[in-house]
């Protein structure tokens, strides 16, 4: 008996601890937590890459003098390190000692690339160096690393400069001084820039505005008409006097470049070969193996204050993006100044008035399907409704003195935030829906039992305690919009666009106009630029902007919400 019960134990415990794993779902707890770990580290990999290849872009390298075994000479800022398996010809072509290395080594080869500038005498900004070629490296306090405004850097030494038609020894000069000069040719450079875009640009305005105005007499009047003939006496009277305002204003900027004319910078590269430059051209320079901490630092922040407040320059690699950051912020807010009361209102409609039936619900699918169509087709209609439709009816309309040319009958940022407040919208429908049949019952008989009408109640006790999810909605459509760039190349956005859409000329903001936007820089320095190497630096730093940017909108957004959230904690929210 004692037997039978050992067994019967025995027994119970092997079933006890043979249960399926299925039914205990440990595989699956396992499995939902290591998928949920996986995302966390790809997501935190790649913001930790963006952050950290942005931030350290603009700190200054040093310049390394490469003297390979043929006694050539290499001299720029180290970018990266490789290994590379040679093959084919070029392996065979190597010395008997060096191809022993490399086989030695796994038949891998360590190779460095260095940033050489001098694009214009060598046709390319970077160059590979094999380890096996070197021999020997310095760092050279003599060289120096020099911003240009076009041509991109210049790695080399300072050869002698020109001050005021005199040439002098840049040892004998000093570095101070010679940073004096520097500030006053840019200063000078800066003056000739104001009068040709500025002061010039107005005189053309204004001749642009008469040859229109004369333009509109001429349609609805006619050329033989007595009005044609006096607008035209007073067109030409003004005129003159533009033209001679102009004349004075374009010899006062010749005045001014030729006096910048003597003042250059001669440069010699490692090899020897010169580059006379006008000292207006160097944007910034210093010698980069000879610089302190907090000098590095200066230079640090000066480029970060270049990078956000200047425009590009050389095919946008360099220089800083503050027409990108303008027109993506302004098109952000006026797609979410468009969406917002287009989506509320529409959900409202859908939950609070229209009678639940099969119409409603095919609205509801046809809603939900919009959000997963192509962004790119939502850019052909933006390109053939609102440019081509809305904005020729608008040219014909009222600026018919205008055409052919087009003035909102083309992409513009207006067309833009249009484009992506469609694009958007279904995101801020389905949200505000949810948020609003989420407020209790309750709530709303409270407000009708007081003697409140259905408005009242929506106005002032719905809407209100809905608000927060109306506010995650739009949060949604303002991250997913700032960064779209498919229909933004149909209907505005621009390779370059160094004026910003706001000047001193009535109506002073031109939503008609084309503009930059950062996601478009990050696809245009990426991918289209002469050079992919020279556009990386430039397109991490942008794309950590880019971020920066949706997530403080992004935050303030959801500020709003928690604080609407803390005035109804009563609530569902």
């Amino acid at each position: 008996m004692s037997t039978a019960n050992a067994a019967s134990k025995e027994a119970k415990a092997v079933r006890r601890y043979t249960a399926d794993l299925s039914a205990v779902g440990e595989p699956a707890l396992w499995g939902f937590g290591g998928a949920l770990a996986l995302g966390i580290i790809l997501i935190c990999g790649f913001l930790l890459m963006i952050f950290w290849n942005g931030i350290t872009t603009f700190w200054p390298k040093p310049i390394e003098v490469v003297t390979l075994n043929s006694g050539q000479k290499v001299a720029g800022e180290p970018s990266r390190f490789n290994v590379y398996r040679p093959e084919g010809g070029f392996l065979a072509g190597l010395p008997a000692e060096i191809q022993q290395q490399i086989a030695d080594n796994d038949g891998y080869a360590e190779r460095t690339l260095y940033r050489i500038g001098n694009y214009d005498l060598y046709n390319e900004d970077f160059r590979w160096v094999n380890t096996f070629d070197v021999a020997n490296v310095v760092r050279d306090p003599a060289f120096y690393y020099l911003e240009r405004q076009e041509w991109g850097p210049f790695v080399g030494r300072i050869k002698s400069v020109i001050i005021d038609g005199v040439e002098q020894d840049p040892a004998a000069l000093g570095l101070s001084r010679l940073r004096q000069e520097q500030v006053a040719a840019r200063a000078r450079f800066a003056e000739i820039r104001k009068i040709e875009r500025s002061d010039i640009g107005v005189i053309n305005h204004e001749l642009n505005q008469l040859r229109l105005g004369l333009r509109r007499v001429e349609l609805n009047s006619g050329a033989d008409s007595a009005e044609y003939r006096a607008e035209l006496t007073r067109v030409e009277q003004r005129t003159a006097e533009l033209q001679r305002e102009f004349d004075r204003l374009q010899a006062q900027a010749n005045e001014i470049k030729a006096r910048d004319a003597r003042y250059r910078i001669v440069l010699e590269e490692v090899g020897g070969n010169t580059k006379n430059t006008q000292l207006s051209q160097i944007v910034r320079f210093y010698p980069a193996n000879d610089l302190t901490v907090f000098q590095k630092i200066g230079i640090y922040f000066s480029r970060w204050g270049e990078f956000l407040s200047a425009e590009p320059r050389e095919a946008n690699t360099e220089g800083g993006i503050l027409p990108a950051i303008f027109g993506t912020v302004v098109m952000t807010l006026l797609m979410v100044v468009v969406v917002a009361p287009f989506g509320v209102i529409t959900a409202l409609y859908l939950r609070e008035y229209a009678k639940q039936g099969k119409v409603v619900a095919m609205v509801r699918i046809a809603v939900n399907n919009l959000a997963g169509v192509p962004s790119i087709v939502y850019g052909v209609f933006g390109l053939g409704f609102f440019a081509y439709t809305v904005g020729g009816s608008i040219d014909a309309l009222f600026f018919p003195e205008r055409l052919p040319n087009p003035t909102f009958g083309t992409g513009g940022i207006l067309w833009s935030a249009l484009t992506l407040a469609l694009l958007t919208v279904p995101v801020v429908i389905v949200a505000s829906e949810e948020a609003l049949s989420a407020v209790p019952r309750s709530i709303r008989e409270g407000s009708l039992a007081c003697g409140a009408s259905k408005w009242q109640t929506i106005r002032s006790v719905v809407l209100p305690h809905a608000m927060p999810g109306i506010m995650t909605g739009l949060i949604l459509a303002m991250a997913r919009g700032a960064g779209e760039v498919a229909p933004l190349m149909l209907v505005g956005v621009v390779k370059l666009a160094p004026e910003l859409p706001i000047d001193g000329f009535a109506p002073f903001i031109h939503l008609e106009r084309s503009f930059m936007h950062l996601g478009f820089h990050i696809f245009d320095v990426g991918f289209q630029s002469r050079n992919s190497e020279a556009g990386k630096p430039m397109v991490f730093v942008t794309t950590l902007l880019l971020l920066a940017l949706i997530v403080l909108m992004n935050s303030s957004a959801i500020y709003i919400r928690n604080r609407l959230k803390k005035k109804f904690v009563g609530s569902q929210f």
